[in-house]
């Protein structure tokens, strides 16, 4: 009388939490820092005496950063904007390639893809030990539930897949917030950085107006200051938030990359199940 055995399943690795950095939480404090540094810049280098007529900013500026610092007080704002974006555009580069891990997605992808068509669960163990990182993470988690599962003899093969692609959803839910920290903070900036500058704008050109309806048509140093202000917190304001733009619809992008590479690799695992089990 022959004996039947039922292969048990690989025991997989212990699991290996990404490492690395994963952003910034306290945003406000960044933000904070960024315009303390802004207004320090623009009162000690651009308002030194040296870059005025008699060495005092009263007076008319000399050189381009004697007419920047007449662009007046919110053109430090605008520039503490600015460098937020700068902060949380690096930010956002070191927390998402710590989340995507050592090598390329699609490198990682094509290794769960043989691994899985081989049925070698250990190989795309390995993979992930390699790869690291949230997208590892969340492969990982379907590994762990495709194992338990391929030895659970009570539910049928639906319930199995279904709680495969679950086991999916859940890990990739946790690692979302990671790759999507202070990511708003650049799209409002977008924004905000056009209108401070527009503030700023008419700010200027308010002053202007009222040097040409001054009594003897108007003092000319008074109406350049007004027009240098103006043009300077627009510029100031368009780059802001071009910047921001830029890298917004960048990281956006790559979000959408990690979340397609994610919706590949679950189908791969979940197609090797219904075929292999």
């Amino acid at each position: 009388m022959s004996t039947t055995t039922t292969k048990a399943p690989a025991q997989k690795p212990a699991q290996k939490k990404s490492e690395g950095f994963k952003g910034i939480k306290n945003a406000f404090v960044v933000i904070l820092i960024c315009i303390v540094v802004a207004e320090l810049i623009f009162h000690i280098f651009f308002g030194a005496g040296s870059h005025f007529q008699g060495g005092s900013s009263d007076n008319d500026p000399l050189d381009i950063f004697g007419t920047v610092y007449k662009g007046g007080f919110v053109v430090p704002i605008i520039w503490g904007l600015f460098f937020t974006v700068i902060a949380f555009v690096i930010e956002r580069w070191m927390a998402l390639k710590t989340a995507f891990g050592k090598e390329s997605l699609e490198k990682f992808t094509e290794k769960i893809r043989k691994a899985m068509a081989s049925d070698d669960i250990q190989a795309a163990y390995k993979a992930c030990d390699q790869q690291k990182g949230s997208v590892a993470n969340v492969v990982r988690a379907a590994l762990d539930r495709y194992g338990a599962e391929a030895a659970d003899e009570t539910r049928t093969k639906a319930q199995k897949l279904e709680a495969i692609k679950g086991a999916l959803d859940d890990a990739t839910a946790i690692e979302m917030p990671t790759l999507q920290m202070n990511l708003p903070i650049l799209g409002v900036l977008t924004s905000l950085g056009v209108l401070t500058g527009l503030f700023g704008t008419v700010l200027g050109m308010i002053k202007s107006f009222s040097s040409i309806s001054g009594e003897g048509g108007g003092d000319s140093s008074a109406l350049s200051t007004g027009i240098s202000e103006a043009l300077i917190n627009t510029a100031s304001g368009i780059g802001t938030s071009a910047l921001a733009l830029i890298f917004y619809n960048y990281y956006t992008n790559k979000i959408d990359q990690f979340t397609y590479t994610l919706d590949e690799v679950g189908f791969i695992i979940v197609q090797n199940y219904a075929k292999t089990h």
